[in-house]
């Protein structure tokens, strides 16, 4: 099965987040067009390792080894804050609040991930991110296309996606804090879901039981 690890934020930071999608989208948002995808509510997420396809039979040996790296992490305080785009491919919303512990808790799902055998990379480059549009170069037909600094089919892209804007436009963005006390071990099915994309099951969910003292100073990134 394809696997990641990930936590969700609560059901007020993601109704938050759509109406501030639903202010920069605005009909985009109930009528997308062609080669643009909004990511259903219930899939957006903050991934903390991906592991790609994996045994099913290995999958129970990591759970038990991620509930165990997790055992000296606390639940924590998550918030939604800022925006930015990957190559105007990619629609993201940056992570406020206690990173220091997200990236604990990634750094957990690594580690039982390694001791079960498995693969786990980190997509986020460095920045914790929800995704929540993806485009494709025929989402930008019929715009203003323009060469880049560097020139080529990616500076062109960029800058003639609808994501660039709307990027922009939620940078200043900050929604509620929420209470982070579990991570989500995720099946991920490819063309399983709505309209054809991924269909993603909990494969297991793993409470944060942590002692609240065992918490490193708090930082945070935002974009």
């Amino acid at each position: 099965m394809r696997l990641f690890t990930a936590v969700y934020p609560s059901a007020d930071a993601a109704g938050h987040l759509d109406l501030a999608l639903a202010g920069v989208g605005g009909g985009a948002l109930s009528d997308p067009g062609r080669g643009l995808r909004w990511v259903p509510r219930e899939q957006r997420h903050v991934t903390l390792v991906f592991h790609g396809e994996v045994p099913d039979g290995a999958v129970p040996g990591y759970v038990d080894a991620l509930r165990a790296a997790l055992a000296d992490v606390p639940p924590f305080e998550l918030a939604l804050a800022g925006s930015g785009s990957f190559g105007g491919r990619t629609l993201w919303v940056g992570v406020a609040g206690a990173v220091d512990d997200l990236r604990r808790a990634g750094e957990a799902a690594q580690d039982a991930a390694a001791a079960a055998g498995l693969p786990a990379s980190d997509r986020t480059s460095g920045r914790p991110h929800l995704t929540v549009a993806r485009a494709t170069v025929r989402a930008a037909e019929g715009r203003r296309r323009v060469d880049g600094a560097r020139g080529g089919t990616r500076g062109r892209v960029a800058e003639a996606s609808p994501l660039v804007p709307w990027a922009r436009a939620l940078a200043v963005y900050r929604g509620p804090s929420w209470r982070v006390d579990a991570v989500h071990v995720v099946a991920s099915r490819l063309g399983e879901g709505r309209s054809g994309g991924p269909l993603h099951e909990d494969v297991a969910v793993v409470p944060l039981t942590g002692r609240e003292g065992a918490r490193p100073p708090v930082s945070s990134w935002e974009a």
